[in-house]
């Protein structure tokens, strides 16, 4: 079961160790989305991705690759590469970045992490926002790969803001 709450994802809450998942893309690009208010609360996540974009690490990056970067005593990020390109002005919306396949391996890894930790995952809806996805195909990905294994998931939706 998917727990969803109103609240800020780069403040998981709970007790024990979390995984903060967020979906990234494969030619490099962070600035859009979600990783900006990521980025305000840890810069390390950012600069493991450049290197890892840069092939400055020894891991693939490649769709359906996961980086785990370690932001705090109970609090890691897995930068997810699930989506192919960037959205661009001149592209057509009917092709979107998002590619679910990649989420679904990306998230295959963040079940044995989690395992391995012991670990409760968080995120906000991934691959939902600048990906161009649709959350009623990933929240059953998420359900697949995470909640029916036993791991515990949040979703965070910011709260609105006052009109």
């Amino acid at each position: 079961m998917i727990q969803y709450v109103t609240g800020d994802a780069t403040r998981p809450t709970g007790d024990g160790p979390k995984i903060l998942v967020h979906v990234c893309n494969d030619v490099g690009a962070w600035g859009r989305g979600f990783v900006v208010s990521l980025s305000k609360r840890w810069k390390e996540p950012e600069r493991a991705f450049r290197r890892w974009a840069a092939g400055e690490t020894s891991q693939p990056y490649a769709l359906g690759e996961v980086q785990f970067v370690p932001v705090a005593a109970d609090v890691t990020v897995a930068n997810v590469i699930g989506q192919h390109d960037i959205a661009r002005k001149n592209r057509p919306t009917d092709v979107p970045p998002v590619r679910y396949d990649a989420i679904r391996t990306g998230l295959a890894r963040v079940r044995g992490e989690a395992r391995r930790l012991g670990a409760s995952v968080h995120m906000p809806r991934i691959g939902a926002g600048v990906a161009g996805g649709e959350w009623a195909v990933i929240e059953p990905i998420i359900e697949a790969e995470l909640a029916t294994h036993g791991v515990t998931v949040t979703v965070y939706d910011l709260a609105a803001a006052a009109p």
